[in-house]
């Protein structure tokens, strides 16, 4: 990508709309834009951190044996009204009617449609389990949308459903999804915990939260410094001690981007999803549903990995791995090796935003720092000249300087330094 042929429109100062740090920086670096209360419109770059979210999803989705299909989003009330939840859900759920009088509803979560899709196919024990996810946009009707994408009104989600046949496959099923989701987020680069948790309004018998530790989270969680218990605060009575072991605890403040449900016969008895045993006789699914805030994973990875100059993205959500600087667009030979690094780097298959611009070395040092890319590397004609490109670790502030006569090697012995010090995250993460 050339900066100067993409819609990139970062702002010098933070508009006053902005609360929290994630909203504050995604809007600086034109990554989003809002279009009315608690809905945004994700430009280029936003679309591509939310594009590498995903992909990691998909990836570990796909090892965990769930197979991705997309729901609609826009659902008929008499499902909802069928499991109960039409009344219950409260007025977070958009309600409108068609031009047939019909009652309708934005779909916050689809436990509704994914019951009744599966209930409709599904009619022995040897066709379960079914395990399905979708990566979906979502609406919920928040009383207060704030904090960007923190907490707004529309959202990408990919939610997941398994359909059991016993508890023994379910709870299995759970575990498979629980195991996956540690490998999500590790592989995200970011500092998580998984914790026990309350169930809301979707129900069911237990839950787990995956937290994204950070001092501007909105959920205090408890740990215990010696075992790998983790709770969300208001379900443990006594915060100073653990309940499992007796060992001391820990708070700290958490965002949550993940939820993994056991939600039994919730909806299938509602619902009436059943299934023939081996010995013939009806038996109802038992079903997990299990949720990840795609969107939200991008301002919680911002809300724990920034500094004053703006976003340092974690290496696998980045946008971009790398930005190349040209400090002096008008001289042709500071322009050429810029164009042979930028089509180096991309013969890597590496993400390159090339900055071709003919704007002032500080102008393009600061959006640099503000958009966040792991890697950064700078050509000017000093540099040039010594027959060297200075390179930029965003995450440690570290610099250098690699060889131009061994380019290649230099470049992806100092990538792999530069991802390496991500590692450190891993440490805080939750078993």
């Amino acid at each position: 990508m050339r900066f100067s042929s993409c819609y990139i429109p970062t702002l010098k100062e933070s508009p006053a709309e902005a609360e929290v740090v994630s909203h504050k920086l995604l809007l600086r670096a034109g990554m989003m834009r809002r279009l009315t209360s608690g809905v945004y419109i994700y430009l280029p770059l936003g679309l591509k951190a939310i594009d590498k979210v995903s992909k990691v999803i998909r990836e570990e989705m796909r090892a965990a044996g769930f197979q991705e299909l997309l729901m609609p989003m826009v659902q008929p009330a008499d499902l909802w009204k069928e499991s109960g939840r039409w009344e219950h859900y409260g007025k977070e759920l958009l309600r409108f009617k068609d031009r047939n009088d019909r009652e309708c509803c934005l779909g916050p979560t689809h436990e509704e449609v994914i019951t009744d899709m599966v209930r409709g196919e599904v009619r022995s024990y040897r066709q379960l389990p079914v395990r399905l996810y979708q990566i979906q946009t979502k609406f919920r009707d928040e009383i207060r949308p704030r904090f960007g994408l923190m907490r707004g009104r529309e959202f990408i989600m990919k939610d997941a459903y398994s359909f059991d046949a016993d508890a023994a496959g379910a709870e299995h099923s759970y575990k498979v999804m629980h195991e996956a989701y540690n490998r999500i987020f590790r592989r995200l680069g970011i500092a998580f915990k998984s914790v026990e948790a309350d169930n809301g309004s979707i129900g069911g018998s237990f839950s787990h939260e995956f937290m994204v530790l950070a001092d501007t989270g909105e959920d205090m969680i408890v740990f215990c410094n010696e075992c790998d218990f983790a709770a969300n605060v208001e379900l443990v009575q006594d915060a100073g001690r653990c309940p499992r072991c007796g060992g001391d605890v820990s708070l700290k403040r958490g965002i949550e981007v993940g939820h993994v449900f056991m939600l039994g016969l919730k909806y299938s008895e509602a619902m009436h999803a059943a299934f023939l045993d081996e010995n013939g006789h009806e038996r109802l699914m038992i079903m997990g549903c299990y949720g990840i805030g795609v969107s939200r994973i991008i301002a919680a990875a911002i809300e724990q990995n920034h500094d004053a100059d703006g976003i340092v993205f974690p290496p696998a959500i980045a946008p971009m791995d790398c930005i190349l600087l040209n400090l002096d667009p008008h001289n042709a030979a500071v322009t050429e090796k810029a164009e042979e690094l930028y089509g180096a780097l991309r013969g890597m298959g590496l993400d390159v935003l090339y900055d071709d611009r003919e704007e002032r070395p500080g102008v393009k040092f600061k959006d640099a720092d503000l958009l966040g890319a792991p890697m950064q590397l700078v050509l000017g004609a000093r540099s040039v000249a010594g027959r060297v490109v200075e390179c930029k670790d965003r995450h440690s502030g570290e610099k250098g300087a690699l060889s131009l006569d061994d380019f290649a090697s230099a470049f992806l012995n100092w990538r792999d330094n530069v991802r390496e010090g991500w590692g450190h995250v891993t440490e805080a993460c939750g078993k």
